[in-house]
């Protein structure tokens, strides 16, 4: 019997959890022709279609859906074969978006870690802009942010509400522009935040801008003034005030999962990750 080719079984693997050729291809550097040449090479080795495909959708046939997960766990055993006589362990590069990464944080990354010592993991919080630059540009392997309307690929991970917030002791004066506590200016955010104050006709003015999340938290709790903020990064013991004050809503937005990893070990302690994401944040 002859082996089967790993570059397939990756292919294979990529196109079914990218739904699509083109962002596999992408996410292997190769031409979508080269990775219809692929999984065409593997088709034929197994005698089966892995694959439905229109104009529209790629899906999975029976036998891919039987495939999939032994194809999974070809890539791990190749991969523990490599990590067992290699000296270097392999690198997870991730970006998180700074109004994604909240005060759980820490305990999200621990998971990470558990997955086992021979990963090293590498992580830049920014704003969800300029992580997708940088995802897009090929310097990082994944990236969670807030969705992009102009994208149509990633995957959703939860869905968040955005408020008003301020530390439990911090008052309002009626007479004074609302003091903001904001991110630099490349946040959407932000943007969107002051859209909203300026159409209600509301006054307001900047009193601090962070450079990332950890300060505009830190801010907030400080009781400088008012953040729009995602709940789940909402510092502890602050309050969304907004509907004391009578501040527009800010609605919600998705938060995705964008990824072009191919190195199976660590696939799984990205899939890992997402899957922690994706619980509720406790109280």
């Amino acid at each position: 019997m002859r082996a089967l080719d790993l570059d397939a079984v990756q292919a294979f693997v990529l196109v079914a959890d990218h739904g699509s050729f083109t962002r596999a291809a992408d996410a292997l550097g190769a031409t979508q022709s080269g990775i219809s040449l692929r999984l065409k090479r593997l088709e034929d080795r197994l005698g089966t279609r892995l694959f439905e495909r229109t104009p529209r959708l790629v899906r999975l046939t029976p036998q891919g859906e039987a495939f999939l997960p032994r194809a999974r766990r070809l890539l791990e055993a190749q991969e523990d074969a490599v990590a067992a006589v290699s000296a270097r362990p392999p690198r997870l590069v991730l970006g998180i978006s700074d109004h994604v990464a909240g005060p759980e944080l820490p305990g999200l990354l621990a998971r990470v870690a558990g997955q086992g010592p021979g990963l090293a993991l590498e992580v830049r919080l920014d704003s969800s802009l300029d992580l997708l630059q940088e995802y897009d540009a090929g310097s990082l392997d994944a990236v969670i942010v807030r969705r992009d309307a102009g994208r149509r690929d990633g995957e959703v991970l939860f869905r968040d509400e955005f408020g008003w917030f301020a530390s439990t002791g911090w008052h309002h004066r009626p007479d004074e522009p609302l003091p903001l506590v904001t991110h630099r200016e490349r946040c959407g955010v932000r943007v969107a935040a002051l859209r909203a104050l300026d159409t209600a006709g509301i006054p307001w003015v900047e009193v601090f801008v962070g450079g990332g999340g950890a300060a505009v938290a830190a801010a907030t709790a400080a009781g400088l003034g008012v953040s729009p903020l995602a709940r789940r990064t909402a510092p502890p013991g602050s309050i969304d005030i907004g509907p004391r004050l009578g501040l527009p809503t800010l609605g919600a937005s998705e938060v995705m999962l964008h990824s072009r990893l191919t190195d199976a070990k660590l696939a799984g302690a990205l899939r890992g990750l997402a899957a922690a994401f994706r619980l509720p944040v406790a109280a």
